[in-house]
Order: C-alpha cells, then structure tokens, then sequence
C-alpha cells in the first residue's frame, strides 16, 4: 500500500509540474504580412525578435509583383501587406473595390531617374527617352522629379499624385516618356540601355545592387506623398497585434536601424 501511495503522490507531482510548465508558457499569435523582399521583408524580419517578446509570431510571405499582395488581403491568405505606396493602394482600392485601411505610414522609398551614359542633368539631349513604370499611380511621381529638376512644367493645379503626362505643358527637351513597362522589369530596361533614362522605384533598385543615394542621375525628394504604408481589411483594421507591429515599426530604434542599413535611400516617416 505504501509503494501504490508513493507511486500516485509521485505521479501527481509530474502532472501538477507539466501542468504548470504548460501554465506558464507564453502565448503567441500568428500574423502573416504579405512584403516586398526588400526593404519592407527585411525590415519585417528585423523587428521579429521584438515581436516576439510581444507575443506575436511574424511569419513572412514575399511578393514580387504589385498585384498579388493585395489579392492575398483580400482573399484572407494574409492578415496585412506592407509594400505599396499611398497613391497605388487608393488606386487598387477604387479599381477593385478593396475594402483595406491604411494602418500606417512606415518608410519612404525615393525614386530615382538612373542612366548608363548621362552623368549630369544638364547632359539630357534632346529627344531623350524616358521609360517609366506602367503603373498610373506612379506617373506623378516620375514627372515631380523632372518638374523639380526645371526640365518641365505640368498644368496648374493638378495634384502630383494625380498628374499624368497628358498634363504636361512645358517640355522644353522634348523628352519621350514611354510608360510600358512593368515595374519589375525596369532594372532590366536599365540593364539593356532601352531608354536614355528610366525611372526605378528603391526597392527593384536595391535588388540589382544600385543605390538610388548614389547612383541616381535624379532622385526624388522627402517631401513625397508616396510613402510605404501597412494594410489591412477595413474589417480588421483594430486588430491589437497589427498595431503593435505599427508601433514596433515605429520606434526610434527600429528607425534608426533603416537609416544606417539603407544609407538614406530609405527614410522612415511618422
């Protein structure tokens, strides 16, 4: 009888002891974010640790493109995405009826105008091709660069984020903008010489090892409406554990990190 007791009280002790092990392990919830590989993925993985301290297991899924990121939102295969600028995800929501808040404006990515063979602005001859991203809510953003650098002038009154090339009025170079191409193909526009200057946004850029600081003929200023933002579903747009990645994101630390990582081609906001 004494040996069945001890065996029972024995047993008794594990159980109360993996009982209070799995008592005390922290909980984690999964969030899954939809990223550009760079910066925003890398960035992501950056802040996991922290994250992790909160309670959040970040899991990272990857595009390459502009289209599926959102796709996936809306289609519940991600609980947010961190990729577009504030033009492109107003236009994705009026073209396609998303229904997605903006949760927070996370970092900058200035544009820059690259070229193999002009190595100053006032070097653009005339008739001088242009390729640029065949993404409208893009457009604007290309023609501010060239209206900041007096190579042209747009209508009065047109927003930038809104200006297309019909608005243009003064083109005293008469530059040819081609807007054909697809975004990630414009590194390999650049590659293959296929227009005097092209226009590339940081992150494609950053993948062919260009910097837009440095290696840019042009390059967008500060002051751009186009900043990276986090989305979600409008439906999801108070989740607790989305806002505490924005808040992560935010922090001095974490900002401080993409400035020196990136060199200033990447410029976090508020």
């Amino acid at each position: 009888m004494k040996k069945i007791g001890l065996a029972i009280l024995i047993i008794s002790c594990i159980t109360f002891l993996a009982a209070c092990g799995s008592g005390s392990a922290e909980k984690t919830d999964k969030i899954k974010i939809g990223a550009s590989p760079t910066p925003h993925a890398e960035i992501l993985e950056h802040i996991k640790p922290e994250l992790k301290k909160k309670g959040i297991d970040l899991e990272i899924v990857k595009f390459d493109d502009y289209v599926l990121p959102n796709k996936a939102l809306e289609n519940g295969d991600i609980d947010a995405n961190y990729f577009s600028t504030v033009p492109y995800f107003n236009l994705q929501k009026k073209e396609n009826g998303y229904k997605f808040s903006n949760v927070g404006a996370i970092h900058l990515e200035p544009m820059g105008i690259y070229s193999h063979k002009i190595k100053k602005v006032s070097d653009i001859p005339n008739g001088a091709k242009v390729v640029v991203s065949n993404v409208p809510s893009e457009w604007g953003r290309v023609l501010n660069i060239f209206v900041k650098n007096n190579l042209i002038k747009i209508k009065s009154g047109v927003p930038i984020d809104k200006a297309t090339f019909n608005d243009i009025t003064e083109n005293p170079k008469n530059l040819v903008f081609d807007h054909s191409v697809d975004p990630t193909l414009l590194t390999s526009a650049y590659e293959n010489n296929e227009g005097d200057l092209v226009a590339i946004n940081s992150n494609f850029a950053y993948e062919k090892g260009l910097n837009p600081v440095k290696d840019s003929l042009m390059i967008e200023q500060n002051d751009s409406p186009y900043v990276n933002i986090v989305a979600t579903k409008t439906s999801n747009k108070d989740n607790k554990d989305i806002k505490k990645i924005v808040e992560v994101l935010h922090e001095s630390k974490v900002q401080k990190w993409i400035k020196e990582k990136w060199g200033g081609s990447v410029v976090p906001v508020n």
